[in-house]
């Protein structure tokens, strides 16, 4: 029985897609900090259709992600917000580079409600904990002076120290930790100042259990631009079409209703066009 090159063809397509639907799918390996992260389920339900899957890498501290980013061992990573992005290539140069905006979160304070109940409430001689990387702790230092407990040199920027603080309205002390440790030290201070991220994985809700949030519009803080978090690859790999799938996968309306709902507004959409029309539900 002869074949018509026809049929020939049209079995081979056949053949592909079948062999295409059974392929193996591309890993794409992602590093992440914290317990926050089901958006990546919803990530990986819009990639099935192009046979790609994320698998998170999971790290307990901020100092290695980047790290192991430049150094291959993970393919992109989403962790971190463009400040602390900027500042760690500085001081390490990291080949690294932000492709994809994702969520931005505010940083707000919350209290050891054994010894305060309010901002009004902290006193001469309270300890308030703060992140102890340059970027978030010099953000923490900002709410606190828009709080009115300090005053910081201007010239600073977003990023001072503690040395830059010029006047203390409160006679505080300051304790610099470790931002994922800080839930664990709030019972030994009045209160601390944790990011989204961190509060989440500790249960701690940052509409009700904070007493102080970050000031997130950018009229009225001009460094939240800096502050929005970003999915992060190798300069070389900036342009790979598997990463920009993820990228566009993540920037789709049924992740900004996951970031939403599951996190009841510790974490808001951060790319273009992202907030238009979207409410918590």
């Amino acid at each position: 029985m002869k074949l018509s090159f026809k049929k020939v063809l049209t079995s081979a397509a056949a053949l592909a897609l079948c062999s295409a639907a059974f392929a193996d799918p591309t890993i794409v390996k992602v590093g992440v900090v914290g317990a926050y992260n089901a958006q990546w389920d919803t990530i990986n339900e819009i990639l099935k259709k192009d046979n790609i899957e994320v698998k998170l890498v999971k790290y307990s501290d901020y100092a290695t992600p980047n790290r192991a980013l430049n150094d291959g061992d993970i393919d992109l990573n989403a962790f971190q917000h463009k400040a602390f992005l900027k500042n760690d290539i500085a001081r390490n140069g990291y080949k690294i580079e932000a492709v994809g905006d994702t969520l931005i979160t505010p940083l707000c304070v919350f209290n050891n409600k054994d010894r305060i109940k309010s901002m009004s409430d902290i006193k001469d001689g309270d300890i308030i904990a703060i992140p102890s990387d340059l970027t978030n702790g010099g953000r923490a230092l900002k709410v606190l002076e828009s709080a009115g407990l300090i005053k910081v040199d201007p010239a600073k920027g977003y990023t001072p120290t503690k040395a830059d603080i010029t006047a203390y309205n409160k006679k505080i002390k300051i304790r610099e930790a470790e931002s994922g440790i800080l839930a664990r030290i709030l019972p030994d201070v009045s209160a601390a100042l944790i990011n989204g991220g961190n509060a989440f994985t500790a249960h701690l809700d940052p509409t009700r259990d904070s007493i102080y949030q970050e000031n997130l519009d950018p009229k009225v803080n001009k460094a939240a631009p800096q502050l929005v978090n970003v999915i992060v690859a190798r300069s070389a790999d900036k342009d790979n079409p598997v990463y920009k799938k993820v990228v566009d996968a993540y920037h789709t309306d049924a992740v900004a209703r996951t970031l939403l709902k599951e996190y009841k507004g510790a974490f808001i959409p951060a790319w273009e066009g992202a907030l238009n029309g979207y409410k918590a539900q």
